[in-house]
């Protein structure tokens, strides 16, 4: 690092610390302004949310690693993008309807508490264990490779990077909140879009081009003569069969953008219904661009170490030895900065999302009359609770950090099913029950926990045995497959074994519609009246038509053609690397 990157990465800090500033003195007054930015952002910052939120650790390091090691064989799950469409179009107005503030609250209203609670618990073991510890170690990691510094004032720079990336975010999260998330997402995006298309040209420029790129990585095949610029490799494959890529990307794909509280807090914070569906086809397009601005850079450093002009020391290092090598002075202040702005991003979107569910899904359960500035401090302390956790962690991910991208996807492959499939059947199934949701929750989270300890036992257990053949030895897209649709059979089976019509019809004189505390009432025919159990409404049939009239006004034309426009490109990048 010269003094220019130092000074462009000074005053990307400056910039920051302003956008921090300006929001502190906005003042949160309520729950709602802290958590959700008082639900008034555009569809600017929201699709910049989503996108800065999404961009961490795993994309940094581990999507270039996965570029590095594998070709194309992860831009599944970049692809899997296209889904934020539906968060905009089926799920924006939903969540809208029903007025949450959490996706564990969905499931009290829908279902009971009891799968309200356990949501919850799930969720904040997950940001704990995998997001917050995998960024903030991926943090120190790209920081040590890009500076070049082994160790300062005796302290493994590692350490120094790590602790410091989570202390500063955890910092100008609790001042800030989620107003903090959003602003500073509009000044980070772009820098990280920046720097990050700065090293795909250059990287692109030194290698001889688009086509030596394509020669040189055609060249390489796996053990079963899949090229590493093929997207569908052989169902024999070990890692990325392709009887497994599509569908258990999609499942993946389907909670993380539609039920993860990480994403969602960024849609529920719109203004509106209308900003709030931009936000997200916004954020579509900008999902795009991980393909071309991360994962293609990782097989350039593989193409450049096959010609000799990259000494690639391992597949996670890509990103961050491309940065240290091929960028001319000033730039690599530039993207410094924009690894800086997406680890930041991550940590914070995380500490508030979890703030949250802490606070709303647990203290507003002990206390319900606590005032809103009351809730703004426990959000605030759980927010510490989680920088400390988050801290208290590294060393246990330091020390597995050799197979650190592997763990993350492997617990995402065995959380998602449980929580895609009660959502799934919750949204679209009427009859769906509350003994069928927390069924459906447990059973998936007991499963997927049993497979990832054994798996971490795996040398100790008899390899011709059933729980070995069962639980260890079947692909890890292929279990996630099988234990998704085994979660929607238990739940159709409880459901009816539970009597699942959760109707109760009263007739009466008149039609109404009002939605009053734990229950739901709709409109009917005229001369009817349908008082509904607690739990019933909640689907994305039931809007009333004044409902569908009003959400009909939230869109025109042009967000319909910009919705194909990315199906579209969506499916040329899968013609194109087929």
């Amino acid at each position: 690092m010269e003094f220019l990157d130092w000074f462009v990465l000074g005053t990307f800090f400056i910039l920051l610390i302003g956008i921090v500033i300006w929001v502190v003195m906005q003042k949160d007054e309520t729950s709602e302004d802290y958590f959700l930015a008082g639900r008034n952002a555009g569809w600017i910052a929201i699709g910049t949310s989503i996108f800065a939120s999404n961009i961490g650790s795993e994309h940094l390091v581990g999507l270039a690693g996965a570029g590095a090691a594998n070709g194309m064989a992860m831009a599944h799950w970049e692809m899997q993008g296209w889904i934020i469409l539906v968060l905009g179009w089926v799920f924006v107005p939903f969540y809208d309807r029903i007025k949450i503030l959490t996706m564990p609250e969905y499931l009290e209203k829908r279902f009971s508490t009891s799968s309200r609670t356990f949501l919850s618990v799930i969720s904040l073991v997950s940001y704990v264990l995998t997001k917050v510890a995998v960024t903030v170690y991926a943090g120190g990691v790209v920081f040590k490779e890009v500076f070049g510094i082994e160790s300062f004032l005796g302290i493994d720079f590692f350490w120094i990077g790590a602790i410091g990336l989570v202390v500063i975010t955890g910092l100008f999260t609790v001042f800030g909140g989620m107003k903090a998330v959003l602003y500073t997402s509009v000044l980070q995006t772009p820098i990280l879009l920046i720097g990050s298309l700065a090293i795909l040209f250059i990287g692109l420029d030194q290698l001889g081009g688009w086509g030596e790129l394509m020669r040189i990585c055609s060249e390489h095949t796996t053990p079963y003569g899949d090229p590493m610029t093929s997207l569908m490799r052989s169902s024999s494959d070990p890692d990325f069969p392709w009887t497994g890529v599509i569908l258990g990307s999609a499942i993946i794909g389907f909670w993380y953008w539609c039920t993860d509280q990480y994403i969602v807090q960024r849609v529920l914070s719109g203004k509106d219904v209308k900003n709030a569906r931009r936000g997200t086809i916004f954020g579509a397009y900008l999902k795009l661009l991980p393909i071309f601005i991360f994962l293609i850079p990782g097989m350039i450093a593989f193409a450049l170490h096959q010609k000799g002009l990259l000494n690639l020391t391992s597949a996670d290092a890509a990103f961050s030895i491309m940065v240290s090598n091929i960028l001319p002075v000033g730039l690599k202040g530039v993207v410094v900065g924009g690894i800086i702005a997406a680890l930041m991003s991550s940590l914070a979107s995380l500490f508030n999302s979890s703030a949250m569910l802490f606070t709303v899904d647990f203290y507003q359960k002990i206390k319900p009359d606590a005032p809103e500035k009351e809730l703004v401090t426990i959000g605030r302390i759980a927010t510490v609770v989680i920088v400390i956790l988050g801290v208290l962690w590294i060393p246990v991910m330091k020390s597995i950090g050799s197979v650190l991208y592997a763990y993350l996807q492997d617990v995402q492959s065995l959380l998602a099913p449980g929580i895609a499939a009660v959502f799934l059947l919750g949204v679209l199934w009427r009859k769906t029950t509350a003994q069928a949701s927390i069924t459906g929750l447990v059973t998936g989270f007991v499963i997927g926990m049993s497979r990832l300890g054994l798996k971490v036992f795996a040398d100790a257990l008899d390899q011709n045995g059933i729980v070995y053949q069962v639980m260890v030895a079947p692909n890890w897209l292929h279990f996630e497959i099988a234990l998704f649709f085994l979660i929607l059979a238990v739940m159709i089976i409880v459901t009816f074994a539970t009597h699942g019509d959760n109707y109760s019809l009263e007739t009466e004189e008149e039609e109404y519609l009002e939605q009053g505390e734990g229950q739901v009432v709709l409109s009917s025919p005229a001369g009817t009246k349908q008082k509904l159990k607690p739990g019933r409404g909640l689907t994305v049939w039931d809007s009333s038509p004044e409902q569908k009239e009003e959400n009909r006004k939230t869109w025109d034309k042009w967000d319909v053609v910009h919705s194909i426009v990315i199906v579209a490109i969506t499916l040329f990048i899968y013609i194109y690397f087929f």
